[in-house]
Protein backbone atom coordinates (compact mmCIF):
# COMPACT_ATOMS: atom_id res chain seq x y z
CA UNK A 1 0.00 0.00 0.00
CA UNK A 2 1.24 3.40 -0.93
CA UNK A 3 1.30 5.48 2.24
CA UNK A 4 0.13 9.04 2.56
CA UNK A 5 3.73 10.00 3.34
CA UNK A 6 4.92 8.51 0.05
CA UNK A 7 2.20 10.29 -1.93
CA UNK A 8 3.07 13.56 -0.21
CA UNK A 9 6.37 13.47 -2.11
CA UNK A 10 4.44 13.69 -5.37
CA UNK A 11 4.68 17.44 -5.96
CA UNK A 12 2.08 17.74 -8.69
CA UNK A 13 -0.58 15.73 -6.87
CA UNK A 14 0.05 17.69 -3.67
CA UNK A 15 -0.42 20.96 -5.54
CA UNK A 16 -3.61 19.73 -7.22
CA UNK A 17 -4.97 18.42 -3.93
CA UNK A 18 -4.19 21.59 -1.99
CA UNK A 19 -5.74 23.84 -4.63
CA UNK A 20 -8.92 21.82 -4.90
CA UNK A 21 -9.23 21.42 -1.12
CA UNK A 22 -9.14 25.19 -0.71
CA UNK A 23 -11.61 25.61 -3.57
CA UNK A 24 -14.02 22.98 -2.19
CA UNK A 25 -13.94 24.60 1.24
CA UNK A 26 -14.76 27.95 -0.34
CA UNK A 27 -17.55 26.38 -2.38
CA UNK A 28 -18.96 24.74 0.76
CA UNK A 29 -19.02 28.16 2.45
CA UNK A 30 -20.81 29.83 -0.46
CA UNK A 31 -23.21 26.90 -0.92
CA UNK A 32 -24.24 27.29 2.71
CA UNK A 33 -24.66 31.05 2.29
CA UNK A 34 -26.57 31.05 -1.01
CA UNK A 35 -30.00 30.02 0.36
CA UNK A 36 -29.56 32.28 3.40
CA UNK A 37 -28.82 35.30 1.22
CA UNK A 38 -31.55 34.41 -1.28
CA UNK A 39 -34.15 34.10 1.49
CA UNK A 40 -32.98 37.31 3.14
CA UNK A 41 -33.37 39.14 -0.17
CA UNK A 42 -36.65 37.54 -1.34
CA UNK A 43 -38.41 36.23 1.77
CA UNK A 44 -39.62 33.28 -0.34
CA UNK A 45 -38.62 29.63 0.12
CA UNK A 46 -39.66 28.86 -3.47
CA UNK A 47 -37.49 31.64 -4.87
CA UNK A 48 -34.64 30.55 -2.62
CA UNK A 49 -34.70 27.05 -4.09
CA UNK A 50 -34.01 28.53 -7.53
CA UNK A 51 -30.38 29.16 -6.61
CA UNK A 52 -29.71 25.48 -5.85
CA UNK A 53 -31.64 24.42 -8.95
CA UNK A 54 -29.63 26.85 -11.09
CA UNK A 55 -26.33 25.52 -9.77
CA UNK A 56 -27.29 21.89 -10.44
CA UNK A 57 -28.63 22.79 -13.89
CA UNK A 58 -25.39 24.57 -14.76
CA UNK A 59 -23.24 21.67 -13.60
CA UNK A 60 -25.29 18.96 -15.32
CA UNK A 61 -25.43 20.92 -18.59
CA UNK A 62 -21.64 21.31 -18.64
CA UNK A 63 -20.50 17.84 -17.57
CA UNK A 64 -20.82 15.85 -20.80
CA UNK A 65 -19.21 18.43 -23.12
CA UNK A 66 -16.60 19.08 -20.41
CA UNK A 67 -15.61 15.41 -20.52
CA UNK A 68 -14.94 15.69 -24.25
CA UNK A 69 -12.94 18.88 -23.74
CA UNK A 70 -10.86 17.16 -21.04
CA UNK A 71 -9.98 14.43 -23.56
CA UNK A 72 -9.14 16.91 -26.31
CA UNK A 73 -7.59 20.00 -24.69
CA UNK A 74 -5.00 20.91 -22.08
CA UNK A 75 -6.51 20.12 -18.67
CA UNK A 76 -4.54 22.82 -16.86
CA UNK A 77 -6.07 25.42 -19.19
CA UNK A 78 -9.57 24.07 -18.57
CA UNK A 79 -9.15 24.07 -14.79
CA UNK A 80 -7.61 27.53 -14.65
CA UNK A 81 -10.34 28.90 -16.94
CA UNK A 82 -12.96 27.48 -14.57
CA UNK A 83 -11.22 28.94 -11.52
CA UNK A 84 -10.89 32.36 -13.18
CA UNK A 85 -14.59 32.25 -14.04
CA UNK A 86 -15.41 31.56 -10.39
CA UNK A 87 -13.32 34.54 -9.29
CA UNK A 88 -15.09 36.91 -11.68
CA UNK A 89 -18.59 35.62 -10.88
CA UNK A 90 -18.20 35.87 -7.12
CA UNK A 91 -16.54 39.29 -7.39
CA UNK A 92 -19.79 40.58 -8.90
CA UNK A 93 -21.68 39.39 -5.79
CA UNK A 94 -19.11 41.00 -3.50
CA UNK A 95 -19.45 44.29 -5.37
CA UNK A 96 -23.26 44.09 -5.28
CA UNK A 97 -23.17 43.26 -1.57
CA UNK A 98 -20.94 46.24 -0.78
CA UNK A 99 -23.34 48.44 -2.75
CA UNK A 100 -26.38 46.90 -0.97
CA UNK A 101 -27.69 45.86 -4.39
CA UNK A 102 -27.95 42.05 -4.18
CA UNK A 103 -30.93 40.68 -6.14
CA UNK A 104 -32.37 37.22 -6.72
CA UNK A 105 -31.77 37.27 -10.52
CA UNK A 106 -28.13 38.14 -9.85
CA UNK A 107 -27.80 35.25 -7.39
CA UNK A 108 -29.43 32.82 -9.86
CA UNK A 109 -27.12 33.90 -12.70
CA UNK A 110 -24.03 33.46 -10.51
CA UNK A 111 -25.26 30.08 -9.26
CA UNK A 112 -25.80 28.95 -12.86
CA UNK A 113 -22.38 30.23 -13.93
CA UNK A 114 -20.51 28.65 -11.04
CA UNK A 115 -22.33 25.38 -11.70
CA UNK A 116 -21.06 25.48 -15.30
CA UNK A 117 -17.55 26.24 -14.01
CA UNK A 118 -17.72 23.29 -11.60
CA UNK A 119 -18.93 21.01 -14.39
CA UNK A 120 -16.07 22.14 -16.63
CA UNK A 121 -13.48 21.69 -13.87
CA UNK A 122 -14.38 18.23 -12.57
CA UNK A 123 -13.57 15.95 -15.56
CA UNK A 124 -10.35 17.85 -16.25
CA UNK A 125 -9.26 17.47 -12.62
CA UNK A 126 -10.03 13.73 -12.59
CA UNK A 127 -7.99 13.19 -15.74
CA UNK A 128 -5.18 15.37 -14.37
CA UNK A 129 -4.93 13.30 -11.18
CA UNK A 130 -4.63 10.14 -13.26
CA UNK A 131 -1.85 11.81 -15.27
CA UNK A 132 0.31 12.76 -12.27
CA UNK A 133 0.06 9.63 -10.08
CA UNK A 134 1.21 6.07 -10.68
CA UNK A 135 -1.01 2.99 -10.59
CA UNK A 136 0.35 2.23 -7.11
CA UNK A 137 -0.48 5.73 -5.86
CA UNK A 138 -3.95 5.93 -7.42
CA UNK A 139 -6.08 4.35 -4.62
CA UNK A 140 -4.39 6.50 -1.97
CA UNK A 141 -4.71 9.61 -4.15
CA UNK A 142 -8.43 9.05 -4.62
CA UNK A 143 -8.78 8.37 -0.88
CA UNK A 144 -7.23 11.77 -0.21
CA UNK A 145 -9.69 13.32 -2.65
CA UNK A 146 -12.49 11.73 -0.63
CA UNK A 147 -10.96 13.23 2.52
CA UNK A 148 -10.97 16.76 1.12
CA UNK A 149 -14.71 16.51 0.38
CA UNK A 150 -15.39 15.59 3.99
CA UNK A 151 -13.09 18.35 5.25
CA UNK A 152 -15.19 20.83 3.25
CA UNK A 153 -18.40 19.30 4.60
CA UNK A 154 -17.10 19.42 8.16
CA UNK A 155 -15.91 23.03 8.09
CA UNK A 156 -17.95 24.73 5.38
CA UNK A 157 -21.30 25.21 7.13
CA UNK A 158 -19.91 26.54 10.46
CA UNK A 159 -17.49 28.86 8.66
CA UNK A 160 -20.22 29.98 6.27
CA UNK A 161 -22.50 30.80 9.21
CA UNK A 162 -19.82 32.89 10.92
CA UNK A 163 -19.01 34.81 7.73
CA UNK A 164 -22.69 35.37 6.91
CA UNK A 165 -23.13 36.87 10.36
CA UNK A 166 -20.46 39.47 9.49
CA UNK A 167 -22.18 40.51 6.24
CA UNK A 168 -24.16 38.83 3.48
CA UNK A 169 -21.40 39.24 0.90
CA UNK A 170 -18.49 37.97 3.04
CA UNK A 171 -19.01 34.23 2.26
CA UNK A 172 -18.81 35.10 -1.44
CA UNK A 173 -15.60 37.03 -0.83
CA UNK A 174 -14.16 33.91 0.85
CA UNK A 175 -15.05 31.78 -2.19
CA UNK A 176 -13.50 34.39 -4.47
CA UNK A 177 -10.24 34.00 -2.56
CA UNK A 178 -10.50 30.19 -2.72
CA UNK A 179 -10.92 30.23 -6.50
CA UNK A 180 -7.96 32.60 -6.84
CA UNK A 181 -5.79 30.34 -4.66
CA UNK A 182 -6.78 27.35 -6.80
CA UNK A 183 -5.86 29.26 -9.97
CA UNK A 184 -2.44 30.15 -8.57
CA UNK A 185 -1.64 26.63 -7.36
CA UNK A 186 -2.60 25.09 -10.71
CA UNK A 187 0.17 27.18 -12.25
CA UNK A 188 2.71 25.28 -10.13
CA UNK A 189 1.93 21.87 -11.63
CA UNK A 190 5.05 20.72 -13.47
CA UNK A 191 3.70 17.75 -15.44
CA UNK A 192 2.19 18.06 -18.87
CA UNK A 193 -1.58 17.90 -18.56
CA UNK A 194 -2.24 17.77 -22.29
CA UNK A 195 -4.65 15.22 -23.78
CA UNK A 196 -3.63 11.58 -24.06
CA UNK A 197 -2.55 10.17 -27.41
CA UNK A 198 -5.60 8.88 -29.24
CA UNK A 199 -5.68 5.65 -31.27
CA UNK A 200 -5.74 6.30 -35.00
CA UNK A 201 -9.23 4.81 -35.22
CA UNK A 202 -10.41 7.28 -32.61
CA UNK A 203 -8.98 10.39 -34.24
CA UNK A 204 -12.02 12.48 -35.11
CA UNK A 205 -12.52 13.74 -38.68
CA UNK A 206 -12.57 17.50 -38.85
CA UNK A 207 -16.28 17.47 -39.72
CA UNK A 208 -17.33 15.12 -36.94
CA UNK A 209 -19.71 16.73 -34.47
CA UNK A 210 -18.76 16.96 -30.83
CA UNK A 211 -22.03 15.20 -29.97
CA UNK A 212 -20.83 12.14 -31.87
CA UNK A 213 -17.62 12.09 -29.80
CA UNK A 214 -19.58 12.29 -26.57
CA UNK A 215 -21.84 9.51 -27.84
CA UNK A 216 -18.81 7.33 -28.61
CA UNK A 217 -17.67 7.66 -25.00
CA UNK A 218 -21.16 6.85 -23.70
CA UNK A 219 -21.44 3.79 -25.93
CA UNK A 220 -18.09 2.48 -24.74
CA UNK A 221 -19.09 2.78 -21.10
CA UNK A 222 -22.52 1.23 -21.46
CA UNK A 223 -21.22 -1.69 -23.56
CA UNK A 224 -18.86 -2.74 -20.76
CA UNK A 225 -20.72 -4.55 -17.92
CA UNK A 226 -18.57 -3.07 -15.14
CA UNK A 227 -19.21 0.54 -16.14
CA UNK A 228 -22.84 -0.24 -16.96
CA UNK A 229 -23.47 -1.54 -13.45
CA UNK A 230 -21.78 1.53 -11.95
CA UNK A 231 -23.87 3.86 -14.12
CA UNK A 232 -27.03 2.05 -13.00
CA UNK A 233 -26.26 1.74 -9.31
CA UNK A 234 -24.75 5.16 -8.57
CA UNK A 235 -27.76 7.39 -9.42
CA UNK A 236 -30.18 5.04 -7.67
CA UNK A 237 -28.00 4.92 -4.55
CA UNK A 238 -27.68 8.73 -4.53
CA UNK A 239 -31.44 9.12 -4.88
CA UNK A 240 -32.44 6.65 -2.16
CA UNK A 241 -29.77 7.47 0.44
CA UNK A 242 -30.22 11.23 0.02
CA UNK A 243 -33.98 10.75 0.38
CA UNK A 244 -33.30 8.96 3.68
CA UNK A 245 -31.16 11.89 4.86
CA UNK A 246 -33.82 14.45 3.89
CA UNK A 247 -36.53 12.47 5.70
CA UNK A 248 -34.32 12.19 8.80
CA UNK A 249 -33.54 15.92 8.89
CA UNK A 250 -37.16 16.94 8.26
CA UNK A 251 -38.32 14.62 11.05
CA UNK A 252 -35.82 16.21 13.45
CA UNK A 253 -37.04 19.69 12.49
CA UNK A 254 -40.66 18.65 12.98
CA UNK A 255 -39.70 17.06 16.30
CA UNK A 256 -38.64 20.47 17.62
CA UNK A 257 -34.95 19.73 18.16
CA UNK A 258 -32.73 22.84 18.33
CA UNK A 259 -30.75 23.80 15.25
CA UNK A 260 -27.38 23.09 16.89
CA UNK A 261 -28.36 19.48 17.53
CA UNK A 262 -29.56 19.01 13.96
CA UNK A 263 -26.37 20.65 12.68
CA UNK A 264 -24.39 18.22 14.83
CA UNK A 265 -25.64 15.38 12.62
CA UNK A 266 -23.94 16.98 9.59
CA UNK A 267 -20.77 17.57 11.60
CA UNK A 268 -20.69 13.95 12.75
CA UNK A 269 -21.28 12.80 9.18
CA UNK A 270 -18.34 14.87 7.96
CA UNK A 271 -16.10 13.59 10.75
CA UNK A 272 -17.03 9.96 10.02
CA UNK A 273 -16.37 10.41 6.31
CA UNK A 274 -13.01 12.06 7.02
CA UNK A 275 -11.96 9.24 9.35
CA UNK A 276 -13.09 6.71 6.75
CA UNK A 277 -11.04 8.49 4.07
CA UNK A 278 -7.93 8.39 6.27
CA UNK A 279 -8.40 4.65 6.78
CA UNK A 280 -9.37 4.02 3.15
CA UNK A 281 -5.95 2.99 1.76
CA UNK A 282 -5.59 0.36 4.51
CA UNK A 283 -9.13 -0.95 3.86
CA UNK A 284 -8.72 -0.97 0.07
CA UNK A 285 -5.49 -2.95 0.33
CA UNK A 286 -7.09 -5.71 2.44
CA UNK A 287 -10.62 -6.19 1.07
CA UNK A 288 -11.55 -7.18 -2.47
CA UNK A 289 -12.69 -4.03 -4.24
CA UNK A 290 -15.90 -5.63 -5.52
CA UNK A 291 -16.81 -6.96 -2.06
CA UNK A 292 -16.13 -3.52 -0.60
CA UNK A 293 -18.55 -1.90 -3.05
CA UNK A 294 -21.27 -4.46 -2.25
CA UNK A 295 -20.76 -3.97 1.49
CA UNK A 296 -21.23 -0.23 1.05
CA UNK A 297 -24.39 -0.82 -0.96
CA UNK A 298 -25.98 -2.77 1.93
CA UNK A 299 -24.62 -0.95 4.98
CA UNK A 300 -27.53 1.48 5.39
CA UNK A 301 -30.29 -1.13 5.14
CA UNK A 302 -30.13 -2.39 8.79
CA UNK A 303 -29.42 1.13 10.06
CA UNK A 304 -32.79 2.36 8.81
CA UNK A 305 -34.63 0.39 11.52
CA UNK A 306 -33.31 2.39 14.53
CA UNK A 307 -33.60 5.60 12.49
CA UNK A 308 -37.30 4.83 11.97
CA UNK A 309 -38.06 3.83 15.56
CA UNK A 310 -36.12 6.55 17.43
CA UNK A 311 -36.32 10.07 16.01
CA UNK A 312 -33.41 11.73 17.86
CA UNK A 313 -30.25 13.48 16.64
CA UNK A 314 -28.16 10.94 18.54
CA UNK A 315 -29.65 7.93 16.77
CA UNK A 316 -29.55 9.63 13.37
CA UNK A 317 -25.98 10.80 13.97
CA UNK A 318 -24.90 7.33 15.10
CA UNK A 319 -26.47 5.64 12.07
CA UNK A 320 -24.91 8.15 9.70
CA UNK A 321 -21.52 7.67 11.38
CA UNK A 322 -21.64 3.91 10.87
CA UNK A 323 -23.06 4.15 7.37
CA UNK A 324 -20.59 6.67 5.99
CA UNK A 325 -17.38 5.28 7.45
CA UNK A 326 -16.77 2.69 4.72
CA UNK A 327 -18.06 4.90 1.89
CA UNK A 328 -14.77 6.74 1.09
CA UNK A 329 -12.85 3.45 0.79
CA UNK A 330 -15.49 2.03 -1.54
CA UNK A 331 -15.59 5.18 -3.69
CA UNK A 332 -11.81 5.43 -3.91
CA UNK A 333 -11.26 1.73 -4.54
CA UNK A 334 -13.87 1.31 -7.26
CA UNK A 335 -12.87 4.63 -8.90
CA UNK A 336 -9.21 3.61 -8.93
CA UNK A 337 -10.08 0.30 -10.57
CA UNK A 338 -12.36 1.99 -13.10
CA UNK A 339 -9.63 4.44 -14.10
CA UNK A 340 -6.90 1.78 -14.16
CA UNK A 341 -8.69 -0.36 -16.77
CA UNK A 342 -9.97 2.56 -18.83
CA UNK A 343 -8.22 3.71 -22.03
CA UNK A 344 -6.45 6.95 -21.16
CA UNK A 345 -8.02 8.90 -24.04
CA UNK A 346 -11.48 8.32 -22.48
CA UNK A 347 -10.66 9.55 -18.96
CA UNK A 348 -12.43 12.88 -19.32
CA UNK A 349 -15.57 11.41 -20.86
CA UNK A 350 -15.66 8.63 -18.25
CA UNK A 351 -15.46 11.14 -15.38
CA UNK A 352 -18.10 13.43 -16.84
CA UNK A 353 -20.48 10.59 -17.76
CA UNK A 354 -20.28 8.95 -14.35
CA UNK A 355 -20.72 12.25 -12.51
CA UNK A 356 -23.62 13.20 -14.78
CA UNK A 357 -25.43 9.90 -14.27
CA UNK A 358 -24.71 9.87 -10.52
CA UNK A 359 -26.19 13.34 -10.05
CA UNK A 360 -28.96 13.12 -12.63
CA UNK A 361 -31.76 12.12 -10.23
CA UNK A 362 -30.45 13.70 -7.01
CA UNK A 363 -32.81 16.72 -7.29
CA UNK A 364 -35.69 14.24 -6.87
CA UNK A 365 -34.48 13.16 -3.40
CA UNK A 366 -36.10 16.03 -1.42
CA UNK A 367 -39.27 15.66 -3.52
CA UNK A 368 -39.44 11.93 -2.70
CA UNK A 369 -38.74 12.60 0.99
CA UNK A 370 -41.39 15.31 1.25
CA UNK A 371 -43.99 13.24 -0.57
CA UNK A 372 -43.45 10.23 1.71
CA UNK A 373 -43.55 12.32 4.88
CA UNK A 374 -46.78 14.01 3.81
CA UNK A 375 -48.43 10.79 2.71
CA UNK A 376 -47.53 8.24 5.40
CA UNK A 377 -45.61 9.97 8.23
CA UNK A 378 -42.04 9.89 9.50
CA UNK A 379 -41.49 6.36 10.85
CA UNK A 380 -43.34 4.76 7.94
CA UNK A 381 -41.40 6.92 5.43
CA UNK A 382 -38.04 5.69 6.71
CA UNK A 383 -39.18 2.06 6.66
CA UNK A 384 -40.69 2.50 3.19
CA UNK A 385 -37.36 3.82 1.90
CA UNK A 386 -35.66 0.64 3.16
CA UNK A 387 -37.26 -1.20 0.23
CA UNK A 388 -35.71 0.87 -2.62
CA UNK A 389 -32.42 1.07 -0.69
CA UNK A 390 -32.31 -2.75 -0.56
CA UNK A 391 -33.40 -3.13 -4.20
CA UNK A 392 -30.68 -0.68 -5.23
CA UNK A 393 -28.11 -2.69 -3.27
CA UNK A 394 -29.05 -5.76 -5.30
CA UNK A 395 -27.77 -4.11 -8.50
CA UNK A 396 -24.05 -4.63 -7.71
CA UNK A 397 -24.78 -7.72 -5.60
CA UNK A 398 -26.22 -9.63 -8.56
CA UNK A 399 -23.38 -8.59 -10.87
CA UNK A 400 -20.73 -11.24 -11.51
CA UNK A 401 -18.43 -8.52 -12.84
CA UNK A 402 -18.51 -6.60 -9.55
CA UNK A 403 -17.92 -9.74 -7.45
CA UNK A 404 -14.82 -10.55 -9.54
CA UNK A 405 -13.06 -7.20 -8.98
CA UNK A 406 -10.03 -8.11 -6.80
CA UNK A 407 -7.76 -6.11 -4.50
CA UNK A 408 -5.47 -3.47 -6.10
CA UNK A 409 -2.43 -5.75 -5.94
CA UNK A 410 -4.19 -8.09 -8.38
CA UNK A 411 -5.71 -5.60 -10.80
CA UNK A 412 -2.54 -3.51 -10.96
CA UNK A 413 -0.65 -6.64 -11.99
CA UNK A 414 -3.05 -7.30 -14.89
CA UNK A 415 -5.13 -4.15 -15.48
CA UNK A 416 -6.44 -5.33 -18.84
CA UNK A 417 -7.76 -8.64 -17.56
CA UNK A 418 -11.36 -7.48 -17.36
CA UNK A 419 -14.54 -9.20 -18.55
CA UNK A 420 -15.63 -8.60 -22.11
CA UNK A 421 -18.97 -6.84 -22.60
CA UNK A 422 -20.59 -10.08 -23.78
CA UNK A 423 -19.86 -11.96 -20.56
CA UNK A 424 -22.70 -10.47 -18.55
CA UNK A 425 -26.12 -9.08 -19.46
CA UNK A 426 -27.30 -5.71 -18.30
CA UNK A 427 -29.05 -5.64 -14.90
CA UNK A 428 -32.60 -6.86 -15.41
CA UNK A 429 -35.88 -5.55 -14.09
CA UNK A 430 -37.08 -4.64 -11.51
CA UNK A 431 -33.99 -2.45 -11.23
CA UNK A 432 -34.30 0.74 -13.30
CA UNK A 433 -31.42 1.57 -15.60
CA UNK A 434 -29.66 4.87 -15.24
CA UNK A 435 -29.71 7.52 -17.96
Amino acid sequence: MTSYRSLARNHDFTVLWAGQTISELGSSVSTFAFPLVAYAVSGSAVVTSLTEAAYLLGMLSALLPAGLLADRLDRRLLMRTSAAGGVLLYLTLVAAGLAHALTVPHLVVVALGTGIAAGLFSPAESAAVRAVVSDEELPTALSQNQARQHIASLLGAPLGGVLFAVARWVPFAADTVSYAACWLLLGRVRSSLGPEDRPAAEAPPTTRAAAAEIGAGLRFLFRHPFYRVLATWAPLANLTINAVFFVAVLRLIAGGYPAWQIGLVETVAGASGLLGALCAPWIIDRIRTGALMITTAWVFVPLLVPMAVWNTPWIVGGAVTLGLFVNPASNAGISAYAQAILPRHLLGRYSSTMQFTSMSVMPLAPVLAGALLSAIGGEEAVLALAVPVALTALVPTLSRTIWRVPRPSAWRASPTATPEPSEEPAPAAPFPTGP
